[in-house]
């Protein structure tokens, strides 16, 4: 395994396991920069979305690369204002302009904005069939939104990216997930480094002689977990996805989803200001 690395989704696509992730990273020269040089260091799958501002640099980053569209795996998200089915296809070739493509890999529904989470839905499976996206999914969903969404849904997600970390180990919505047949992501999977100096990680980085956030992105990864960690810094980048020549113990894996303690960086999707 190494950078290269997928995992096969519920259609047949391939999605890489590691990934750049762009929140919060600026629409001009910043962003541009940062997947040029991810793509120079190997990645192969860039996160982006609408709300984050900054699909037009990610497009000329890519088309800059000289890398073939069809090696790049390539994911955007529909935000809340822009849900509905007609919006979410405005929304959509809105976006496709932006990034200069004519398809993205993977589109996800942001947030499960209530009453209209499934009309949108509708509009990701006509775009599906279209063969406009490659795979479509959802972000932030919990059990009882995928399981609502589920009632009508022609096409089960292939995908759902939440926030997932040591701190908030979401054991019953990847078992759920599991079972379905759906790809669970980790957004935010070093949360915002908030914890990077933990005493226990650090306890188990020093034993592999890795950082803790490699300890982190690995224990993603042997969860099966598909991981987007974003940095601006080539060094960075390099080092996250450096996390191929070493297996943690089980015992190590048990120890760190033992870390759990239910504390999100983000919002709680029950609790978001729709």
């Amino acid at each position: 395994m190494d950078i290269t690395s997928k995992v096969l989704l519920s259609n047949g696509v391939e999605m890489p396991l590691i990934g750049l992730g762009v929140y919060k990273v600026d629409g001009g020269g910043e962003v541009y920069e940062t997947v040029k040089t991810a793509l120079a260091a190997g990645y192969r799958h860039i996160d982006t979305a609408s709300f984050y501002d900054n699909e037009t640099g990610v497009g000329k980053a890519i088309q800059d690369s000289g890398i073939p569209r069809e090696d790049i795996f390539l994911t955007t998200k529909v935000w809340n204002d822009e849900q509905g089915y007609e919006e979410t296809l405005q929304a959509f070739e809105r976006s496709l302009e932006r990034l200069g493509v004519d398809y993205v890999d993977l589109y996800l529904i942001h947030w499960p904005v209530p009453n209209l989470f499934k009309e949108t839905w509708k509009a990701f499976e006509k775009l599906y069939q279209e063969g406009k996206v490659k795979a479509i999914g959802v972000s932030n969903f919990t059990i009882s939104h995928l399981s609502e969404l589920l009632l009508n849904a022609k096409t089960v997600p292939m995908v759902n990216q939440v926030e997932f970390h040591p701190k908030l180990f979401q054991k019953e919505l990847m078992e759920y997930c599991n079972e379905n047949n759906i790809q669970l992501e980790a957004w935010s999977p070093l949360a915002r480094g908030s914890y990077l100096k933990d005493p226990e990680l650090e306890e188990i980085a020093g034993k592999y002689g890795k950082s803790t956030a490699q300890i982190i992105l690995r224990w993603d990864v042997q969860h099966g977990i598909v991981t987007i960690p974003k940095s601006t810094k080539k060094e960075r980048q390099i080092e996250n996805a450096d996390i191929f020549d070493f297996e943690l113990t089980e015992k190590d894996m048990e120890q760190i989803n033992e870390l759990h303690a239910n504390e999100r960086v983000g919002s709680h999707p029950d609790h978001f200001n729709y």
